[in-house]
């Protein structure tokens, strides 16, 4: 979407015209009809609520609309304002209206405000066509130019970094959208790569051989039944003081999970193409933060792996020693997340020396059946990282609830052959993935898992997004980012 500023409305002005306004504060200089038509209509102005009216003005028919934001002063009015551009671009979208204009020249919004605006506007207008060639002209996006009039001082600045971090959270859409037979380990790394030239940051990427050689044994395993080749992307941004250890975000990115040799039910199995959003979402925020120019040093790493069920493929009693040196007794081969993020956990702490180490995962179904589709769930083993993610969690929109880490459930995933299990019984699975996971962390580095399983994808429209990727964690980490890292 093209977002373009002007000082005030003129001749070339788009006919449809977005108006802001806070809850039971109508502009006092509506026309009669208009105040009339918005009460009747039992429009107050709350968070996303739309009033819409027509008039005549210098010869042509303007569309009026008024979108409520909410109480100016509420908690959440961030949020109420993006849900507030939201709501114009889900209603427009595919109006056949190609333009809006946002007329903010009232003066009840600052720069950020109306960013947040423009941020729901775009996120929510978002949409992944690429395979549909026959869709009726009335399902079609036809908006794709928004024009802000009368914005204040510092808006243009302020929309500059968040459509980088909206720009994050596409590609982060994109690639869990995109299907595995074209998104896969190879073109992963070959889709983001291109993506994120000339950012700045630096992307590289770990071939197998290159993994073997470090000992991946648990990662190559869940590969070995692919005629895909597995791939460790590391993604490089160092805006921060020179010296200043990083912070290493880490994705699981399995680009299709059939659970290997303990397949999965064939029912829903289309949906495993996300099962990468976890790197998914590790690329996209470093897309956003590359592009609004951090100024703090961070590192993505992103395991990418096939998992499929051939002749070659790890069978449930195979035990794989890991590049830690800890062996484990694979019981389910359809729990490979783990052992995707084991290696890669454990190559990040050793190459970079993080001040903190965080994955995200789509990694367990038990943690749907606990939080559903509204929170993903957060385990650490450092209280201050974990209340500055639920902090960040809260700001972003992006919610997090925290799960408990204790010793008495190590027990459920010891084996008599090997040091550790990579699957505990049915109960407490989500807790049990993450004690898994707390075993590969190295000498006490600060730690957190987030299972995003819930998150990543949407079988139902949201605030900012449509049915389908939800590109969950871009603005997580981002908010972190700026929070801890720049604050």
């Amino acid at each position: 979407m093209q977002i373009t500023f002007a000082a005030s409305a003129d001749s070339s002005t788009p006919r449809l015209v977005a108006r802001v306004v806070d809850q039971d504060s109508l502009p006092s200089d509506l026309s009669r009809s208009d105040s009339e038509g918005a009460a009747a209509a039992r429009f107050t102005g709350k968070p996303g609520q739309l009033f819409e009216s027509f008039a005549e003005s210098d010869g042509r028919v303007v569309r009026q609309v008024l979108v409520g934001a909410g109480k100016a002063d509420a908690e959440g009015c961030h949020a109420a304002l993006e849900k507030a551009g939201a709501a114009l671009a889900a209603r427009y979208m595919t109006s056949g209206e190609t333009a809006l204009a946002l007329d903010v020249s009232g003066g009840g919004l600052d720069a950020a405000a109306v960013a947040a605006v423009l941020t729901g506007l775009r996120l929510r207008t978002w949409r992944y066509d690429v395979y549909r060639t026959k869709m009726k002209d009335e399902q079609k996006v036809t908006l794709a130019e928004v024009v802000v009039i009368g914005a204040p001082a510092g808006t243009e600045a302020a929309w500059e970094v968040e459509q980088a971090v909206a720009s994050g959270v596409e590609l982060t859409r994109e690639l869990v959208a995109e299907p595995a037979n074209v998104i896969y380990p190879e073109t992963f790394v070959e889709r983001v790569s291109k993506r994120l030239e000339g950012t700045g940051a630096e992307v590289s990427f770990l071939g197998e051989d290159e993994m073997r050689a470090f000992g991946m044994g648990a990662l190559l395993g869940v590969s070995q039944g692919s005629i895909r080749d597995a791939r460790l992307l590391v993604i490089k941004w160092m805006g921060g003081e020179e010296g200043t250890a990083p912070t290493v975000f880490v994705g699981k990115g399995v680009t299709f999970d059939t659970g290997g040799i303990s397949l999965k039910p064939p029912a829903g199995m289309e949906d495993m193409k996300w099962d990468m959003g976890g790197a998914g979402a590790v690329a996209g925020a470093m897309l956003a933060i590359a592009g609004r120019k951090a100024k703090a040093n961070v590192i993505g790493v992103c395991g990418l792996v096939e998992n499929m069920p051939d002749g070659n493929a790890q069978r449930p009693g195979d035990i794989v020693t890991t590049m830690s040196g800890q062996t484990v007794e694979v019981i389910n081969t359809d729990a490979e997340g783990r052992l995707v993020l084991c290696d890669a956990m454990w190559w990040a702490q050793k190459e970079f020396k993080p001040a903190a180490v965080v994955d995200l995962a789509t990694l367990t179904g038990a943690m749907i059946i606990s939080l559903g589709h509204e929170h993903a769930g957060l385990f650490s083993n450092d209280d201050t990282l974990s209340d500055n993610l639920l902090k960040a969690g809260k700001q972003s929109g992006d919610k997090l609830w925290r799960f408990p880490l204790s010793p008495e459930y190590d027990k459920l995933i010891d084996s008599p052959i090997a040091d550790m299990k990579n699957v505990g019984p049915r109960y407490a699975g989500s807790i049990t993935a993450a004690q898994y996971l707390q075993r590969f962390v190295v000498d006490g580095t600060p730690w957190a898992h987030l299972d995003i399983a819930g998150m990543a994808w949407a079988d139902k429209p949201g605030q900012t997004w449509g049915k389908g990727a939800t590109g969950y964690g871009v603005r997580l980490i981002d908010t972190y980012v700026r929070n801890v890292l720049e604050g």
